[in-house]
């Protein structure tokens, strides 16, 4: 059987390895049009995933230009060819789609589409996308080659390929904005309970000072003292909080931009040096880019809030494939003989879920006057 330039066998796992690559929606959309029009030798190729309202909630098109996709406007509805696709679960292969009886026409802009071939994209009995191809490259000059049953066979095998791999992508999605809401929620409890309590002492010790300051100046004055105190507490607190709200904007800024600038306002924010130092660090899977970070994130907070470092130092180095992030302090320390209640004090039951949620690994070493050191190691991709 033959399909153009990258027939074969080897064509067909590129392609279905390309489409488990990706864990993003979109991107895995884009990778199945554009591996189904590659290996099958054609000049168009798309894929719609309807919504419930007679549309398309996404629709990916390869072999249009971006100014060609504009002229053609709004995308199409579930109609025609399309809606047989979704509606029949049965695969269309037409020698000229502009002569079947269900064929609605396109807007002006729009490539002629002639010989057809579409499958739909099933999970279990649910059709939730229709993958078609047009305008086989024929290698003869005079053209008529149209599109196979060898082609046919060969989208239907991408087709279920890509309902695993939309499923899946689906499927990170969703347990992302789970984990982001969990976190949020986290957050947002832990930002309630520590300023809480800071302006709740800021009060009381506020009016102690109003009710000392005609009899004993004095006092009242260590008093406020103690509310400046509080008060630099609580900021530290707010500052922090919004640091580890902020997006980490990992896709945009990468990881090493994401930690230097959050160093950046650790460091200003608190009394302790806090340091970043990267070394020869490599693009690593965004799964490990989000592990990493958070990992820094509670070990910058143990160190600042609970340790009494006056020195923070985070490096962060390429390690084969792979990379290590180590954080390092000169504070107090604790024993690990003492890890159990230590390790839900400091949070690192869940760096080491989220280290190992990465496939990667996370050491402590620490001892009483002799500061900590968390380390995390990750693989790479």
């Amino acid at each position: 059987m033959s399909h153009g330039p990258r027939s074969g066998l080897a064509a067909v796992s590129d392609a279905l390895l390309a489409m488990s690559r990706h864990l993003e929606v979109r991107d895995v959309l884009k990778t199945i049009v554009a591996s189904a029009r590659d290996l099958l030798d054609a000049e168009y190729a798309a894929l719609g995933v309807p919504d419930d309202h007679g549309g398309f909630a996404q629709f990916v098109v390869d072999g249009v230009s971006e100014e060609q996709w504009r002229a053609i406007g709004p995308l199409p509805r579930q109609h025609g060819i399309l809606a047989a696709m979704l509606h029949d679960a049965t695969p269309q292969r037409l020698a000229d789609v502009r002569t079947d009886p269900r064929f609605e026409g396109w807007p002006s802009a729009h490539p002629e589409l002639a010989d057809f071939l579409g499958v739909p994209v099933r999970d279990g009995d649910e059709v939730i996308a229709a993958l078609f191809l047009a305008n086989k490259r024929c290698p003869r000059p005079q053209g008529g080659c149209g599109f196979t049953e060898e082609d046919e066979e060969l989208l239907g095998i991408l087709a279920q390929h890509a309902a695993i791999a939309l499923t899946n992508a689906r499927l990170y999605e969703r347990s992302r904005e789970l984990t982001i809401a969990e976190e949020r929620s986290r957050l947002a409890h832990e930002l309630h309970d520590a300023v809480s309590q800071k302006l709740f002492s800021l009060r009381l010790t506020a009016q102690a000072a109003v009710a000392l300051v005609d009899r004993d100046p004095a006092r009242a004055k260590g008093e406020l003292q103690q509310v400046a105190a509080l008060a630099a507490e609580a900021a530290d607190e707010l500052r922090a909080a919004v640091v580890e709200l902020r997006p980490a904007a990992l896709e945009e800024d990468g990881l090493v931009a994401t930690l230097r600038t959050q160093i950046q306002v650790l460091d200003r924010a608190h009394d302790a040096r806090v340091t970043f130092t990267a070394r020869g660090l490599r693009a690593l899977p965004a799964a490990q880019e989000e592990a990493l970070l958070r990992v820094a994130q509670e070990a910058l907070h143990n160190a600042l809030r609970h340790s009494g470092a006056t020195q923070v130092d985070v490096t962060l180095e390429r390690r084969g494939r792979g990379a290590v992030l180590r954080v390092s302090d000169d504070g107090r320390g604790f024993d690990p003989q003492a890890v159990r209640a230590a390790g839900r004090h400091l949070g690192l039951v869940s760096m080491r879920d989220r280290a190992s949620g990465a496939g990667g690994s996370l050491t402590v070493e620490s001892a009483p006057g002799q500061g900590t050191t968390v380390e995390m190691e990750v693989p790479g991709g």
